[in-house]
Formats: structure tokens, C-alpha cells, sequence
């Protein structure tokens, strides 16, 4: 818990979010929304609880109107007080939204049983994510004997893709000016001493997982955790997903794993790339 605390106050600091691009319709534009979006687009993983003054800079609103959209979105549960503090949270409505959108018109019902098949049977961990901007979005997760490493990858749980190797495995696919937008549309930091930021080595990197058909990441993203990765594709061979599994480096070495953990993801990956093509999913 400290440990988000921590993260949570230096996220803080960058008090005002990238600026909205301009609407493509400004007669239709309607500015309150636009204007209550941006407040709960204010909180991250990171800054899971703010006060009215962090969400007045990190929205670009005045606290006057920071303060009529918190009670107004308060009231309709889309934001939850923290009771003891002055602090806010997302509320439950939220909630509902994303799973909504997580469980419904996209890979993950047909595929979170498949990943059971994997855990803890050659991994610890099994995940289906998509990309978003620079992010990795997990829709679903499998997990069994992670607990001490304390990560949350919960459906809607966003990380850096460029320090991820299930960011990597889709990033590969994607033409170069597109991988360096995406890349550079966040701060690249060192999560790990093996995590690379480098935009060069980065690209370098990519160029190797497209060749090579997989994602490796040994350590890169969380110390003591081993990942293999593989791209899902659509019916146009563009990429609409990606699948890792996940082992903690004290169960096997690196060698190890990729020998047994490898053929089954592939295969896997093979089985669901056939479901989404049937199913008519699209990138």
C-alpha cells in the first residue's frame, strides 16, 4: 500500500493531463461533458484518490467547476467520497461501465477459459490485452502463485507497453511511425534495471519479436518474473490482441520455460486467433 502512495503523490505532481485534441465536430460538441470526462480521466491506477484542488489542475477546470461536476458525478455514483478525507475516488458506476465494455463484443469470453488451461500447469500467470495508445489494457488474467510479487492485473489494468512484453509482441506488428507515436505518447522510466527506454533499442527490439514471432521479457517489467508473449491477429493479418504467460523466475529458469511454456502458448494463440476470425473481430 505504500508503495502506491508513493506513486500515487509523484503522479500528482504532473497536475495537468496532455491537452484534448480539438473536437472533430464543434457544433455538436457539447463542452459539460466534455468537461465531466475530463474529471474522471483525472484519476489513474496511480491517482486512485485526489482532492478537489488535484482534480481542478489535473482537468484544466477551474474549482468552482470542479466542484459542481464532483457532486453532480458523486450523486450519480460515478465518483465515491473517501469517507475521513477530502479525497475522491471512481465509484461503482465506473465499474459497471468497464466490464461492460471488458465482457462484451471483444476477445475475452472466448478466451479466459482457454487460459486456465495454462495456469498453473506451465505458468503462474496467463493474460489476454489489447493496446491502447501507449498502454497495455488487460482484458482477462488467470493467476495462481503470484502473490508475494503483489501485482494487480486485474481486466482494465493499464502499464506501459513499451516495458511489457505483451506491449512488445503487439507493438511489433504495427508500421514504424505508428510504434514511435505510441511510444512516445508517455514518459519511458526503468521499472526494472533490465527495463529498456531507449527509443533506438526499443525499436531495435521490436524488429527482433516481429522476426521471431514471440515476446520475451526477463525481469523487464517486475523483478522475479519471467513472460513469453504472442500476437493475436484479425482476418487482414492485423494485430487485435496478444497473450502471455508469466512464471516466477524462482519455479524455472529462463531456458526452461521457454521450452515449455512456449509450443503451449502458440498453440493457444493459434486456437483463439481461429475464434476471433470466426467471430468477425476486428482491430
Amino acid at each position: 500500500m505504500a508503495r502506491h502512495s508513493g506513486m500515487a503523490k509523484v503522479e500528482k505532481k504532473a497536475t495537468k493531463r496532455k491537452s484534448e485534441s480539438p473536437p472533430k465536430n464543434p457544433k455538436n460538441h457539447v463542452a459539460s461533458v466534455g468537461k465531466a470526462f475530463a474529471v474522471l480521466k483525472s484519476f489513474s491506477s496511480e491517482a486512485f484518490e485526489l482532492t478537489l484542488s488535484e482534480i481542478a489542475a489535473r482537468a484544466d477546470l477551474d474549482r468552482g467547476t470542479a466542484f459542481r461536476l464532483i457532486q453532480t458525478l458523486t450523486e450519480l455514483d460515478y465518483l465515491q467520497a473517501v469517507p475521513q478525507s477530502r479525497r475522491f475516488r471512481l465509484g461503482v458506476a465506473c465499474l459497471d461501465l468497464g466490464y461492460t465494455v471488458l465482457s462484451h463484443g471483444s476477445l475475452r469470453p472466448m478466451v479466459e477459459p482457454l487460459l486456465r488451461d495454462l495456469v498453473p500447469d506451465v505458468g503462474d500467470a496467463a493474460s489476454l490485452g489489447i493496446l491502447d495508445g501507449g498502454d497495455v489494457v488487460y482484458l482477462a488474467r488467470v493467476g495462481a502463485g503470484l502473490d508475494r510479487h503483489k501485482m494487480d492485473r486485474r481486466p482494465g489494468t493499464r502499464i506501459p507497453a513499451y516495458s511489457a512484453a505483451l506491449g512488445h509482441v503487439m507493438l511489433a506488428h504495427l508500421a514504424r511511425d505508428e510504434q514511435i507515436e505510441r511510444l512516445e505518447s508517455r514518459p519511458r522510466v526503468k521499472l526494472s534495471e533490465r527495463t529498456l527506454t531507449d527509443l533506438d533499442a526499443l525499436l531495435a527490439r521490436l524488429d527482433q519479436v516481429k522476426k521471431k514471432g514471440h515476446a520475451v521479457s526477463d525481469g523487464e517489467n517486475a523483478y522475479g518474473l519471467r513472460t513469453l508473449a504472442t500476437p493475436i491477429f484479425d482476418a487482414q493479418g492485423l494485430v487485435i490482441g496478444g497473450l502471455s504467460i508469466t512464471v516466477d523466475a524462482m519455479r524455472m529458469d529462463m531456458a526452461t520455460f521457454r521450452d515449455q511454456a512456449l509450443p503451449r502458448l502458440m498453440e493457444l494463440t493459434s486456437q483463439v486467433q481461429d475464434l476471433a476470425i470466426k467471430s468477425g473481430l476486428t482491430s
